[in-house]
């Protein structure tokens, strides 16, 4: 059966009636089955992208058909992307390490010995070190901070790091 030129999709004209009389429709459907989170707006205009390029394959009697198929394969197609994307998000890359026990130990170990004499230091040093060398703050803003001279803050961050030098051997700050 021959078709009718008043029928060819491939002319704007008929293109346009067709996306005027569906593109709502499809639109709808799309986001009542599936919700927004699937851009149902863009899937529809990509239907109507695919309908065009296959304009001469699409009769105008089975556009609405086409149209409805497109979109929900397209819908189905991300929902399945997501999937994917959500399963690799939960899965951890594992951890290797190519430090021996040994020296994983001896760093547990200097870093409990650092947490100990840290813990050991006066408030105000510790402080006042946690703050430039953690947090780097500089000693200006660490002394507006506490609310006393920028000399102040100079021998209590001094006189941590040389506490801390003296308790750990190998103790060295950039």
């Amino acid at each position: 059966m021959p078709k009718d030129l008043t029928e060819n999709i491939c002319e704007a004209a008929t293109f346009e009636r067709v996306y005027n009389k569906h593109a709502d429709d499809v639109h709808n459907f799309l986001y009542y089955k599936y919700g927004a989170q699937y851009n149902p707006r863009d899937k529809t205009q990509d239907a109507f992208i695919k309908l065009w390029n296959n304009c001469k394959n699409v009769t105008f009697a089975k556009a609405k058909s086409f149209l409805f198929t497109v979109a929900n394969n397209m819908m189905l197609n991300e929902i399945k992307h997501q999937k994917v994307v959500l399963k690799h998000q939960k899965i951890k890359p594992k951890h290797y390490t190519n430090e021996t026990p040994e020296f994983v130990l001896e760093q547990d170990q200097y870093l409990e010995k650092y947490n100990k004499v840290l813990s050991s230091l006066k408030e105000e040093q510790r402080v006042a070190f946690l703050l430039n060398k953690v947090e780097g703050k500089k000693h200006s803003e660490i002394a507006e901070f506490l609310g006393v001279t920028q000399k102040v803050v100079e021998y209590r961050i001094y006189s941590a790091f040389n506490i801390l030098k003296k308790e750990l051997e190998g103790f060295k700050i950039k």
